[in-house]
């Protein structure tokens, strides 16, 4: 358990790597100063290409990844549904932990991304009882990116899935009768994640609102000081 604990600071540490700048500054980009000034892969897709895109993708995935995936190692809690309180909680809060530091990075002022990627590799992390709705979530993520050609809302909706894609892993996964008040501690979790998700794309569901929104496949010329949006 301690050791759990002191895990925590390390996966906000993990999560507050600045991949998304590091990735602009080598192809000689200030990301904050183009498309909407975000680190995540999102802005790195739209401002240098859909390369240094995936791989912001990828790292950012990771560093929420191997946090959560290393204790549940070495812990012994990957594969099961059934998890104590008070471990499920110490594991949780690493996928918190990951996600704030990609947020509230401070190597950059306390400032950073939304979350969506970080989170989704902190997810899953969790085997097997958030790996399967992070996928569900992936699935949805795709589906809406594919239908409206919006990141944001395809990040939102993916997120709000998230709790209806649990219940359907916990169904599929365990028979004990109360399983789904066992794992309360997930569903507290999974929920403020979506809250979360939602609130830190409040701009850009405004400018969804309000017909202004970028689409996917839209660019930004790096070699321009645009307009954060």
């Amino acid at each position: 358990m301690l050791l759990m604990a002191l895990a925590i600071p390390l996966a906000f540490l993990s999560g507050s790597i600045p991949f998304g700048l590091l990735i602009a500054r080598a192809h000689g980009v200030n990301i904050r100063d183009h498309g909407s000034g975000n680190i995540g892969a999102t802005n790195v897709w739209r401002v240098l290409g859909k390369g240094p895109g995936l791989l912001c993708f990828g790292l950012d995935m990771a560093k929420g990844l191997l946090p959560t995936l290393g204790v549940g190692l070495t812990h012994g809690l990957l594969g099961q549904a059934a998890i104590p309180a008070p471990q499920a909680w110490l594991w949780l809060a690493l996928v918190a932990a990951a996600i704030l530091g990609h947020m509230f990075s401070p190597w950059i002022g306390f400032k950073g991304g939304k979350g969506v990627a970080t989170g989704f590799g902190a997810l899953l992390g969790i085997y097997p009882l958030l790996t399967w709705p992070a996928l569900g979530a992936f699935a949805t993520w795709l589906l809406v990116a594919k239908v409206s050609k919006y990141v944001s809302l395809a990040s939102c909706l993916a997120a709000l899935s998230l709790p209806a894609w649990l219940a359907l892993t916990i169904e599929l996964l365990t028979d004990q009768p109360a399983r789904h008040a066992s794992v309360l501690p997930f569903y507290v979790v999974v929920g403020l994640l979506a809250v979360v998700v939602v609130a830190k794309h409040r701009a850009n569901l405004g400018r969804l609102l309000r017909g202004t929104e970028n689409r996917i496949g839209q660019r930004v010329n790096p070699h321009k000081n645009t307009p954060k949006g």
